[in-house]
């Protein structure tokens, strides 16, 4: 099954867990079990813009549409055979340690949503 990971930062993250894991070892794992299958940073919320359509029109707005704690700074898609792979996998890589992640099925290939 494959899930959506984001990566949250907490704005206020001030200084990083001793005992969280190494950014680099944590891809490096997961690209060589193939569980990582993309994965990137993204750019900060005040580089972003959302569109919205309203009445056929096209209205843009800089930088996030909600305000949020905690900011996506990053994203990776994984395969895994289940939530509690996804869970550990997320577990192991360093945000969980002072950020959040958020992880989000893919719906099944031919699923449509009606029935969720």
């Amino acid at each position: 099954m494959k899930y959506l990971m984001l990566v949250c930062v907490d704005p206020g993250f001030k200084e990083r867990d001793p005992g969280a894991p190494d950014v680099e070892e944590w891809v490096k794992d997961n690209d060589a079990k193939g569980i990582r299958l993309l994965g990137d940073r993204i750019r900060p919320e005040s580089d972003a813009t959302t569109v919205r359509v309203r009445g056929g029109e096209v209205l843009l707005t800089d930088g996030p549409y909600v305000e949020t704690k905690d900011l996506i700074a990053g994203f990776d898609v994984l395969e895994c055979a289940d939530l509690d792979e996804a869970v550990a996998v997320a577990a192991g890589h360093p945000m969980a340690w002072h950020g959040v992640i958020e992880l989000r099925p893919f719906w099944a290939d031919g699923a449509d949503g009606a029935d969720d």
